[in-house]
């Protein structure tokens, strides 16, 4: 631990503003001195004590309930004292500026201070304390923030479900089956003049081809972990006056955009957060692309161009009215001519792995041998609703998602990169496996690896780095 770690820390725990209710939390050893300071007696272990709270000239701060959990049976496993007032700021920053002038005050008998460096908490170090004193593990630790942060219901269970420790006990279970065989794999090397062969009595493959499809289950489940928390971003583009506006209204359910039949008017991205069967999606529309007519459109352009290339998939949204001619027309050679350039710009900016639906949109305006002859992508009307539904579920199997919530976790994007760098590990140790004569100490070493990769998620090895980076994007107080 670092020294900031053995130091007691005080923080309010509930979110700016006003409310009917707000927390105070401190967390130390020996909460004794502080208690009988700020409650004026002694606390009943986890029972709520309703009293007054004073300040140092013993003027009543706020009446509200005070509770003591003595260590090892607290959140952060040490001595933890909340103190539940009313919800103005100023009655909140009055009682925590109580706790730490009370616990600076001096000791007489000792001439120290009661409570020696307790300070303001930073963010996320409650938590911390929890995860460094074992009451959790780091994915558990991750998981509370994902909870706080769910924008779905099915997000907001899933990160239950990890915080509960359902993705935790899924990978201490690959934990000990990996370490088993690699038990075995380092008994064929240190008794290598042995006449049985380990490996083959104990059916080492079969159990490393047992373990990589445990893997892939606990990888699939994780995957769709990491799409609910992390939503999709979906950007619609194509030609001015297409409809993307309505589009973004449509899958909304909202009036979000303003629409008219002026082309051009969306001159600026406009985003909006919805969901589909409890998936987020960022979904962005953006400027009509086409030669900039002035200074603001072109910024207007060059913006949805930037928000295009760090999409998870891109809706192209095409105007039938103005292919219905048959091409027979300029105006509707001009448009397909126009189109066509902007699919082989959209092929050349994206990733490889970025989704692009085609979306024809303005399906109930067009005559039926237009519709039929439409090959690939989605028929929609973003005005009447058709083709809406299926243009959703389109968007869900493109960027990977199943509907299989109940077994879901919450899950980030470090631990999916260490699920695949296992995964590569065991595939590694496999091919050893195949061979007649396998080199046992780079199996063993492929073994290790795997084992120390799946160790991280759970935060059996971490370095200070990566808990400073994951704690510091916690709320203050959690």
């Amino acid at each position: 631990m670092l020294v900031r770690h053995h130091h007691p820390i005080a923080a309010i725990a509930t979110a700016p503003g006003r409310g009917a209710v707000g927390i105070v939390r401190i967390s130390g050893k020996d909460m004794a001195p502080l208690i009988a300071a700020v409650c004026g007696r002694e606390l009943l272990p986890r029972q709520a004590s309703y009293l007054p709270f004073r300040d140092g000239q013993g003027q009543v701060i706020d009446q509200g309930l005070a509770i003591h959990f003595p260590a090892p049976h607290s959140y952060t496993g040490e001595d933890v004292l909340e103190l539940q007032a009313h919800g103005g700021p100023v009655v909140l920053q009055l009682l925590l500026a109580r706790c730490l002038e009370a616990g600076a005050a001096l000791n007489p008998a000792t001439g120290q201070a009661w409570l020696p460096g307790l300070r303001v908490a930073q963010p996320g170090e409650f938590t911390e304390r929890a995860f460094l004193n074992d009451k959790i593990d780091l994915a558990q630790a991750e998981a509370i923030a994902d909870l706080i942060d769910a924008s779905t219901e099915i997000a907001a269970r899933s990160a239950a479900r990890s915080m509960s420790g359902e993705f935790s006990q899924a990978v201490n279970t690959l934990l000990e089956q990996l370490i088993h065989l690699r038990m075995l794999v380092e008994a064929t090397l240190d008794f290598p003049e042995e006449d049985i062969d380990f490996l083959q009595q104990a059916d080492a493959e079969g159990q490393l081809l047992r373990l990589q499809g445990t893997l892939a289950s606990v990888m699939q489940r994780a995957t769709q972990g990491a799409i609910l928390r992390e939503g999709i971003k979906v950007v619609i583009a194509g030609q001015p006056n297409a409809g993307k506006s309505s589009l973004l209204n449509a899958l909304a359910g909202a009036e979000l955009a303003i629409v008219t039949p002026i082309a051009g008017t969306t001159r600026d991205k406009v985003s909006q957060l919805i969901q589909i069967e409890g998936v987020p999606l960022h979904v962005v529309d953006t400027a009509g692309l086409r030669e900039a007519l002035d200074e603001v459109e072109k910024i207007g352009v060059e913006r949805a161009w930037a928000e295009i290339e760090s999409a998870d998939a891109v809706l192209f949204l095409h105007d039938l009215t103005r292919t219905q001619t048959g091409g027979h027309t300029q105006v509707a050679i001009n448009y397909i001519a126009d189109d066509a350039r902007l699919a082989k710009t959209l092929t050349e900016k994206l990733p490889k792995n970025t989704a692009v639906i085609d979306v024809w949109n303005k399906a109930d305006l067009v005559r039926p041998e237009v519709l039929q002859a439409v090959s690939g992508g989605v028929l929609i009307s973003a005005k009447t609703g058709t083709g809406m539904p299926a243009l959703r579920q389109q968007l869900l199997q493109l960027v990977g998602w199943q509907a299989a919530p109940e077994g879901v976790f919450m899950a980030r994007e470090r631990h999916l990169r260490a699920l695949q760098q296992v995964a590569q590990q065991m595939a590694k140790a496999a091919a050893q496996l195949q061979v007649a004569r396998p080199a046992l100490d780079l199996l063993a070493e492929d073994l290790r690896q795997a084992q120390l990769q799946l160790s991280q998620i759970t935060g059996a090895f971490s370095s200070d780095d990566l808990l400073g980076e994951i704690f510091s994007r916690f709320c203050i107080g959690k």
